[in-house]
């Protein structure tokens, strides 16, 4: 850790604090977070561990509400401080005036009022923001006939931000408080990993658009709504208490190179595998449309603006000190992908890691890590996310097959994905659900050295077809487009219980995989496929075992596997009581222990006709 430097961090547990403390670690600094819980203070700790930091911070708990905030300058934790920063305050719309005055106002008030009773402090940093940065001073404090005017004008959230950006600068000037504030754009995800919390302005829009509910483009050629990703943006931050001349100065980091709204949507939607708006909306038209037409929140359409900002300074301060903003376009690329793959803040940043990555040029969901033994293939019509928690417990990686789930592609694309997938790896143990079990099949007889393990799941060829209905495509796919996750879990389960974990695979189907599955369902009904599938299985000379439910049983035995069986060694079949043909949404703790059961743990099904019959 440095001697001189010790910074006391206030909102250190939110979004833009997290990516801050974690630098500020990073240079040597001693941290105390200023947060609001100790649930909060947990939570940091967690994440910063999770995210390559060893060590601790130390921790304050504020209270905004108190006028001295809870906190005592001559408490040891924070009587050594030598930087403070202002991260805290609220980012969201439809406050009253009262609520983000209190927020973003009176807080940022206080902290400066308190950052000029710590003996030792030689810089406050006050994060406030691109558009409302750079007011005076000498207007403070606000009549309130100013307050009225301007709240009304600007909206709640950004008018307290212009407000506070004069208030914090008034104080911190009357009271001797060095000072420098930091005015960004929208703040996206990590440069590396995409990562982020931040759900509103564009990634509201990613959000619309990946949906296909985005009607139109918003704006024109010079609509510029800038972004800087976050961990450029906390090492910024981090840098300026270090630089004598950054004192009583505002600074713009953004990315000049951000292209247009409407151009950097057309580029995320072929990113993202999905169709563009073929319109364009004027921002003018935007502004008058109500929002239940627009669905956008009438504070959001004042930062769809052609201004641009003085960044030179900030630019020349960064490059001077060897920091660069990293590539913009591959940053938004990424800041989407996580955003997709965490379904827009429902999976938190703790869960298995989820990403996109391309195999023989298809983009491919998976969850997991791509170095696991154990890959897993889902089936029909879910998506890898009902196989996160097997997947999990089995430390497996589960990936959507092309075409299905959240993957690019088609049906075509499978063997070739799937050598792709597995690549250099050996011993593996390939496991496959439904119709996942046929390609996991094929590519195990074809690769015999590679394969390790087989373990089929409910595989569809060895158990009754599909009914008439789900044969027919038009049908089939008019149903899976119209869907509801409670529904589906009432099909695939007999109740609603799993309806949550079906909520993704819905949004999938609508989004546009329900005509694939509505194909692959009725090509895995083929008898021929069937016949095909059931002769491979039988000749198959490596270690496999099925796994079934009780509810969904084969349409044959074990024994007669092994009596048509290359080696004549018996099929170990383990059957789940009260599963169905999806025992990972209702046993996934169980399917987990028998993807890795021994052949002495199979039961026996019931015994009808012979495999080689089927």
């Amino acid at each position: 850790m440095s001697d001189s430097r010790t910074a006391l961090v206030f909102g250190a547990s939110g979004f833009i604090g997290r990516w801050l403390v974690r630098e500020l670690l990073a240079r040597g600094v001693a941290v105390v977070a200023a947060v609001r819980s100790e649930r909060s203070y947990a939570q940091l700790s967690l994440w910063l561990a999770a995210h390559g930091t060893g060590q601790q911070v130390d921790h304050v708990l504020v209270d905004f509400d108190d006028a001295r905030l809870g906190l005592d300058p001559a408490d040891r934790s924070i009587g050594g401080v030598t930087e403070v920063y202002n991260v805290a305050g609220a980012y969201r719309f439809g406050m009253t005036i009262n609520q983000a005055r209190a927020a973003n106002v009176t807080s940022s008030e206080r902290i400066v009022i308190f950052a000029s009773q710590l003996p030792s402090l030689t810089r406050l940093v006050h994060l406030s923001g691109y558009r409302v940065g750079g007011q005076d001073p000498a207007q403070v404090p606000w009549s309130s006939a100013r307050v009225e005017a301007e709240y009304a004008r600007l909206g709640a959230y950004e008018a307290s931000k212009v407000e506070s950006d004069a208030v914090v600068q008034a104080t911190a000037s009357k009271l001797g408080v060095p000072w420098t504030i930091v005015n960004p754009a929208t703040v996206i995800g990590d440069s590396v990993t995409g990562e982020s919390e931040q759900l509103l302005g564009i990634a509201g829009t990613i959000r619309e658009l990946r949906s296909g509910n985005l009607a139109a483009l918003p704006g024109g050629d010079d609509t510029f709504v800038p972004v800087v990703t976050v961990d450029y943006l906390a090492a910024f931050m981090a840098l300026l208490p270090t630089v004598p001349s950054t004192r009583s100065q505002s600074f713009w980091p953004l990315d000049d190179a951000t292209p247009p709204l409407p151009t950097m949507l057309t580029m995320l939607a072929k990113h993202l595998d999905v169709r563009a708006p073929r319109f364009r909306i004027p921002v003018r038209l935007l502004r008058a449309l109500p929002p239940g037409i627009t669905k956008a929140h009438p504070e959001t359409l004042s930062f769809l603006s052609s201004d641009r900002y003085p960044t030179s300074s900030a630019n020349d301060l960064a490059e001077s000190h060897g920091l660069h903003h990293p590539d913009v376009t591959v940053s938004l690329k990424r800041w989407a992908d996580y955003l997709v793959a965490h379904r827009f803040g429902i999976i938190p940043p703790s869960a298995a890691v989820r990403t996109f990555t391309s195999h023989a040029g298809v983009r491919t969901f998976s969850i997991g890590k791509s170095d696991a033994h154990t890959i897993v293939l889902p089936g029909l019509p879910v998506s890898a996310e009902t196989w996160a928690e097997t997947a999990q417990l089995v430390g497996g990686w589960v990936l959507d097959l092309p075409g299905l789930g959240s993957s690019a592609g088609s049906s075509r694309d499978w063997h070739a994905w799937l050598e792709s997938v597995i690549g250099d790896s050996r011993n593996v143990h390939l496991v496959g659900h439904s119709v996942g079990a046929a390609l996991a099949l094929e590519y195990a007889a074809d690769h015999p050295d590679i394969v390790a393990r087989l373990t089929l799941i409910s595989p569809h060829f060895l158990q009754t077809r599909a009914a008439l209905t789900q044969r027919l495509v038009p049908l089939a796919w008019a149903y899976f487009k119209s869907v509801t996750a409670v529904r589906l879990a009432e099909v695939l389960t007999g109740n609603q219980d799993q309806a949550e974990k079906l909520q993704s695979s819905v949004a999938d189907l609508r989004r546009g995989s329900a005509r694939a599955t509505a194909r692959l369902l009725r090509g895995a009904a083929q008898p021929k496929r069937r016949r095909n599938l059931a002769r491979l299985l039988a000749q198959y000379p490596g270690d496999v075992q099925l796994i079934v439910g009780s509810d969904d049983p084969l349409l044959v035995d074990a024994e007669s596997v092994a009596a048509v069986s290359r080696d004549g060694r018996p099929i170990p079949v383990h059957i789940i009581h009260s599963a169905g043909h999806h025992p990972q949404l209702t046993h996934a703790a169980t399917v987990a222990r028998l993807i890795h059961a021994e052949a002495r743990d199979a039961g026996r099904p019931p015994a009808p006709p012979a495999l080689a019959d089927l």
